[in-house]
């Protein structure tokens, strides 16, 4: 995608729109990393940003002169025809900044308007309109490759780091490159010496990587800093053919402790989210898919509050063809197939990915309806608790009072009089974590695994 026209960068992608900028701004920093612009940018800007702002806007100015002058010329991918208003040097509606510069006239402008897109390129910042256009622009691509966006959290999604003074003495074997009860961890265990920490890679990664990549334009978004974000898209994505630019940090967030898909250039109608943590989505619930954590080290056992060993201190893993990243693609890939339907025709344009994932997430516990036991607290609303929502986004009716069309009821103690007459009556009597678990893995499980015990004191 570019700013003027798509056909000057041959991609459907925003890794395009970084491309056209460095041919349009002629930059000597095309072939550098963002990492690397990062640091170089400053003293580069007080020594060229005189010369550069006259030498783009004449460039600009000849450019546009020349359109008028040959308004059938395609050699130069057609930059009429995508043109959205006529453009002079006296009417740009300066559609966005770099380097205190406007992309398309070459103006300099003053003050700080607009998002900043900084993971594409630093001082890079937008305004609305040139965001929904690129947005619409880079969908039709999109659809057209049958695909959609998705944004990866990375820690405990993708990943798991702890820094090295918090391992324990039963992780130490984890330093020991040679100790013979790492040979499972070979490729996915890094020591980050520069860092500091340890970082273990969600068993089945790759795969997951690989096929998702077939269906989506994937983005990294963390809250984490961005040279964190950097180290750890390498190890994922090591010949950058996943993420390429599309590396989202804490620095590019508008809000603090929130992301938001603002700084995403992919249609909110089309972008799914995976992530463990649904707090920090507040304005995109339904674009997300919630992930059971991946706690690999102590110290992130301990960071959630939980007393207990940790997977590493365990000597032990997810299962790779059940774990949590094999069962979301599945849930992925049904997902892409619902929305790519051809028997629905072959407009794409008005489908939204959001009431696909309502449709699939209502399958899960369709046809049960719930009663739930001294499971909230007393004189607690009960349609207001997250269980119960949850139940019925999952296609659950959940109930009050108990009726012979009652399929479970829900409770943490055996002994309530529920509990006993759903015995009694041969219902399903199951803990709270049977609700959640369907909501991790997308598919009623088992309801012998959550079992409901009898409180001592009864």
């Amino acid at each position: 995608m570019s700013l003027v026209t798509d056909s000057r960068v041959h991609s459907p992608s925003s890794d395009g729109f970084a491309a056209y900028l460095d041919a349009e701004l002629d930059s000597d920093s095309s072939d550098v990393s963002p990492e690397q612009e990062a640091e170089d940018d400053e003293q580069e800007a007080e020594d060229e940003s005189d010369s550069e702002y006259k030498r783009v806007k004449r460039q600009k100015v000849e450019e546009f002169e020349s359109i008028e002058e040959h308004p059938g010329s395609t050699s130069d991918g057609s930059l009429e025809q995508n043109l959205e208003v006529t453009i002079t040097k006296d009417t740009c509606t300066h559609p966005g900044v770099f380097r205190e510069l406007c992309i398309r006239c070459g103006q300099k402008m003053e003050g700080g308007s607009g998002v900043a897109f900084g993971y594409i390129h630093k001082d890079l910042r937008l305004g609305s309109d040139e965001i929904a256009r690129l947005r619409d622009t880079d969908l039709k691509n999109l659809l057209r490759h049958k695909k959609l966006y998705l944004v990866l959290d990375l820690d405990h999604t993708l990943l798991n780091s702890t820094r090295l003074l918090d391992i324990t003495p039963e992780e130490l074997y984890l330093k020991n490159q040679t100790d013979p009860l790492q040979g499972g961890l070979k490729g996915n265990l890094f020591m980050l010496n520069t860092m500091h920490m340890l970082t273990k890679l969600r068993p089945y990664v790759h795969t997951f990587l690989k096929e998702a990549s077939k269906m989506f334009e994937m983005y990294i978004y963390t809250m984490g800093e961005r040279s964190y974000a950097l180290e750890m898209a390498k190890l994922l994505d090591p010949e950058r053919v996943y993420f390429s630019s599309r590396v989202i940090s804490q620095a590019d967030c508008t809000q603090r402790h929130q992301k938001g898909l603002d700084v995403v250039l992919g249609q909110e109608s089309a972008v799914l989210i995976l992530d463990d943590t649904e707090s920090v989505w507040q304005k995109h619930k339904d674009n997300l898919i919630l992930m059971e954590r991946y706690h690999f080290f102590a110290s992130s056992c301990r960071q959630f509050g939980f007393n207990c060993k940790s997977l590493s201190e365990l000597k032990s893993d997810e299962s790779e063809p059940d774990g949590a990243l094999a069962t979301v693609l599945k849930v992925l890939q049904r997902i892409h197939s619902m929305f790519f339907d051809p028997e629905l025709g072959d407009d794409f344009s008005g489908r939204d990915v959001r009431q696909v994932v309502k449709r699939v997430r209502k399958d899960v516990l369709k046809g049960c309806k719930i009663v739930f036991s001294r499971v909230f607290p007393t004189r607690f609303q009960a349609e207001n608790h997250h269980l119960w929502r949850m139940a019925e986004q999952l296609g659950a009716t959940c109930a009050t009072e108990l009726d012979p069309s009652v399929t479970h009821v829900v409770s943490t103690d055996a002994g309530t009089e529920k509990s006993r007459w759903a015995l009694q009556e041969k219902k399903f009597l199951v803990h709270p974590g049977w609700i959640e678990a369907a909501n991790y893995f997308w598919q009623k499980q088992p309801e012998e695994n959550f079992p409901v015990n009898q409180k001592k004191n009864q």
